[in-house]
C-alpha cells in the first residue's frame, strides 16, 4: 500500500488532536476550542456518538454535535475531526476516525468503506479494543480498498480483565509491530483513553514521542469533572498547554560521526548476545523435549504446577535483584514454559517407534 502524505511539513513537532471526550453543548465546544487556539493544535477532536459499555449512559448528542463542530470551524479557524458516519460526510468534517469498538467487526469497517468510495476526506483508524493486529491491519486495508490514500492509525490501548495501571493496556509492542510493517503510515497515540487519569498523561505521551510517534491525542474539556463522559482523563486547556510544551520530541536520525560509531559498537554487542541467548535457548529446549520424552514412558502429565511456580517466583527474584521488571521476568517465563508444553506435547501425541 502506498499512502498519501496525511500531514502538512509541521518541521520536528508532533501532530496534535485536542478537543472534549464529548460534544455536550455548543457553548462548551466553542469554550473549550477557544482555549486550545492559541496551542497550535492541528485537529479539535469531539465525540458525536459515544458507544458505551453498559446501557443508561450519555452515548453522544448525535447529528446537532456536526453543526457545534463547523461553528468551531468558523469561529477559530481550527480544523475539525470525529467519528465516521454518513451524517458526517455532509458536514465539512476536515478528518474522520474509526472507533476502537468498530475496528474490531469487519462488516462494520466494511460498510464505512463503501460509505466512503469516491471521497477523499482522510481517516484514522484506531486499534480494535482486543489486542489483535490483523483486525487493526484488515481495517487500514478495507479504507484504503475504497479508494481513501491518506490514512493514519490510532493507538488507544487494549482491553483487559482485572485492575492495572492503565484504562487500556498500551501493548505497545502491537503498535511497534504495526509500524514496522507500515513504516509510512502515521500513528497518533490517544494518550486519554491507554491512561484512563489525567496523572499518567504526560508519561505516557512522552514515552509515545520517544518511540518515534508522529503525533498525540488528548481529551481536553473547560471543567473536566463535571464531563459527561470520561471526566478522569480528561484536562484543562491550560493544563493541555503546560503538558504539551514540556513534552521533549526526539530526533529519529543522526549524523554525527561519534554518535554513530558508539551506537554501532553497542549494537554488535546486543546481536553477539542476542546470537548466545537463541543458542542457550535452543538447549533449553532440547532439555525440555528430553523431559517430554521420560515424562511419556512413565505415563507423566506434561504440566507440572508446582516445579512452574517455583521457576516462576524464583526468577522473577532473581530478575528484580538484576533490575529486570516483573512484567518483563514474568512475560519471557511464560512464552519460555509455553514453548516447553508444545514441544512435549508434539513428544506425547508422537507414535511410540
Amino acid at each position: 500500500m502506498k499512502f498519501a502524505p496525511f500531514f502538512a511539513d509541521r518541521g520536528k513537532r508532533a501532530f496534535w488532536i485536542a478537543g472534549p471526550c464529548s460534544a455536550e453543548t455548543e457553548e462548551q465546544m466553542l469554550e473549550t476550542a477557544k482555549g486550545l487556539a492559541s496551542s497550535n493544535i492541528d485537529l479539535f477532536r469531539a465525540g458525536i456518538w459515544k458507544p458505551r459499555t453498559r446501557p443508561n449512559s450519555f452515548e453522544g448528542i448525535g447529528t446537532q454535535g456536526l453543526e457545534w463542530l463547523n461553528t468551531v470551524k468558523r469561529e477559530t479557524g481550527l480544523k475539525v475531526c470525529t467519528e465516521v458516519v454518513e451524517e458526517a460526510l455532509k458536514h465539512n468534517i476536515d478528518v474522520l476516525w474509526i472507533g476502537a469498538r468498530t475496528t474490531v467487526n469487519p462488516f462494520s469497517v466494511q460498510e464505512i468503506a463503501d460509505a466512503l468510495k469516491g471521497t477523499d476526506i482522510p481517516v484514522l483508524i484506531k486499534n480494535p479494543i482486543n489486542p489483535d493486529i490483523k483486525l487493526w491491519i484488515g481495517a487500514i486495508e478495507r479504507i484504503y480498498d475504497s479508494g481513501i490514500k491518506q490514512l493514519g492509525v490510532i493507538h488507544r490501548g487494549f482491553s483487559s480483565y482485572g485492575s492495572d495501571k492503565y484504562r487500556n493496556q498500551p501493548r505497545w509492542q502491537i503498535a511497534i509491530e504495526l509500524k514496522r510493517q507500515f513504516p509510512d503510515l502515521p500513528m497518533i497515540c490517544d494518550s486519554s483513553h491507554i491512561c484512563g487519569t489525567r496523572d499518567l498523561l504526560e508519561e505516557v505521551s512522552q514515552k509515545a514521542l520517544d518511540l518515534n510517534y508522529d503525533g498525540i491525542m488528548l481529551e481536553v474539556h473547560p471543567d473536566p469533572d463535571t464531563a459527561w463522559s470520561d471526566p478522569k482523563q480528561q484536562v484543562k486547556p491550560d493544563v493541555f498547554s503546560g503538558i504539551k510544551d514540556r513534552l521533549k520530541y526526539r530526533q529519529v536520525f543522526s549524523d554525527d560521526a561519534e554518535f554513530l560509531e558508539s551506537l554501532e559498537n553497542l549494537r554488535h554487542q546486543i546481536d553477539e548476545i542476542d546470537d548466545e541467548i537463541m543458542s542457550l535457548m535452543a538447549s533449553r529446549m532440547n532439555l525440555a523435549a528430553g523431559i517430554g520424552a521420560y515424562k511419556k514412558r512413565n505415563n507423566i502429565s506434561i504440566l507440572q504446577t508446582g516445579r512452574w511456580s517455583e521457576i516462576l517466583e524464583k526468577n522473577i527474584a532473581k530478575g528484580n535483584q538484576m533490575g529486570l521488571s516483573v512484567e518483563f521476568v514474568s512475560g519471557l517465563l511464560k512464552a519460555v514454559h509455553q514453548e516447553s508444553i508444545n514441544r512435549q506435547h508434539q513428544i506425547m501425541k508422537s507414535k511410540d517407534e
